[in-house]
């Protein structure tokens, strides 16, 4: 655990220390999550819930053997927003 001080600049800007930003590859622009956890804040990456989950998609496919077009030949005609 790394405690670290930082300072709200004009705007409520803050800066996160640059060893911070290169050990967990932040680059300008990248979305925080701030937690207000009564008075003490969390921050953490803002994670994109697509690629978390087409990571998930293709590990199940390839753990059932699927090929992309065993999966795609399953769908052709199906409702893209019916479940099952």
């Amino acid at each position: 655990m790394e405690v670290n001080t930082i300072q709200i600049r004009q705007r409520g800007v803050i800066t996160l220390p640059a060893r911070l930003r290169q050990r967990h590859n932040l680059e300008p622009g990248d979305t925080l999550t701030l937690i207000d956890l009564d008075g003490t804040f969390l921050v953490t990456p803002k994670v994109s819930l697509v690629p978390k989950l087409a990571a998930e998609i293709e590990c199940l496919r390839q753990e059932a053997g699927l090929s992309m077009e065993d999966l795609s030949s399953a769908t052709d005609g199906a409702d893209p927003l019916a479940c099952g």
